[in-house]
């Protein structure tokens, strides 16, 4: 039988910053890319984690990485920022992380060390790294503010935040805005006002074309049963208590870093809303081919979930 032999370069570089334990969907990213990269298209440079307890999210990353294989320091890991730029935290609980006694996971995780490590890993790479954050920006934010020549030394700034094309109903009381956005929407704000260097390229995945996306929970129940997803099925019967649903937000992200034609793309510019008065948070899409931003404006859902599956065959 022939061996198909991957080629390391061929690999796409990617940093992953993730509040992994909130909703279901970070870990199912997660699992995409750990089974990307045991088929040699994806190197996993390293995870971050963002607000809340941190280090909670750290172990439910560790968890994955475990029984993807990946050793204790072979995928690093770091817990970021705890709390939002400005705003008070909104989402200071990991649900998810009830799940870990059943899953072997490590504790312990060197704090403080978030921003640097994105920083250094994307130094030792110049203009090869993708940073996918599928968050709040907070982590994001600090290490363009801080260490503003990384965004130009990134290949290609991939986000899961805000709704661009189409008006999208909240159910949360005063909530005008996507969530990541809502959480820390100063982060967001410098993160899109962060220029990128010549060539690279800034996009984002917004409510627009994920709400495309969706599986009910018995389809997901079905559907999850390959070694890398029984432990992210563990942890969507956390999420599946209060909601049916799985929405592919932040694995769709992830696949349009593998696969160009499933999400089509417009290019514009990106302001975010800072005024209470008129949803903080919110994204604001003017088009124009001179813009920085790359909005999703359309998604092929059946080319998506095609595709996602695939890589756990």
């Amino acid at each position: 039988m022939a061996t198909t032999i991957h080629s390391r370069a061929a690999a796409e570089k990617v940093l992953l910053d993730t509040d992994i334990g909130s909703d279901i969907d970070d870990a199912v990213c997660l699992a995409y890319l750990l089974a990307q990269a045991d088929a040699g298209r994806c190197e996993l440079l390293g995870i971050t984690t963002v607000t809340g307890d941190t280090v909670a999210r750290a172990r439910l990353v560790s968890a994955l990485c475990q029984v993807a294989g990946r050793a204790d320091g072979d995928v690093p890991i770091f817990p970021g920022a705890r709390e939002p730029l400005l705003v008070a935290q909104r989402q200071p609980l990991v649900p998810q992380a009830d799940a870990l006694a059943r899953w072997p996971h490590k504790e312990g995780f060197p704090e403080g060390e978030a921003v640097t490590f994105l920083r250094d890993t994307i130094r030792a790479h110049p203009g090869e790294v993708t940073l996918l954050a599928i968050g709040p920006m907070t982590n994001v934010a600090l290490l363009f503010a801080t260490y503003p020549e990384t965004a130009r030394q990134i290949k290609r700034l991939v986000l899961m935040v805000g709704a661009f094309t189409k008006e999208v109903a909240f159910k949360r009381p005063g909530q005008k805005a996507e969530w990541n956005a809502y959480v820390d929407p100063h982060a967001a704000a410098v993160v899109y006002r962060t220029a990128l260097g010549q060539g690279a390229v800034h996009r984002s995945i917004g409510l627009d074309v994920t709400l495309q996306v969706t599986m009910p929970a018995a389809q997901v129940r079905e559907r999850f049963q390959t070694a890398l997803l029984r432990p992210v099925m563990d942890f969507a019967e956390v999420w599946f208590r209060e909601r049916p649903v799985l929405t592919f937000h932040d694995p769709l992200a992830a696949v349009t870093i593998f696969d160009d034609s499933v999400v089509r793309f417009q290019r514009g510019s990106v302001e975010v809303e800072l005024r209470d008065d008129a949803g903080l948070g919110r994204t604001h899409w003017t088009p124009g081919e001179d813009g920085a931003h790359e909005v999703g404006v359309a998604v092929d859902p059946e080319r998506f979930f095609e595709h996602y599956f695939s890589v756990f065959a």
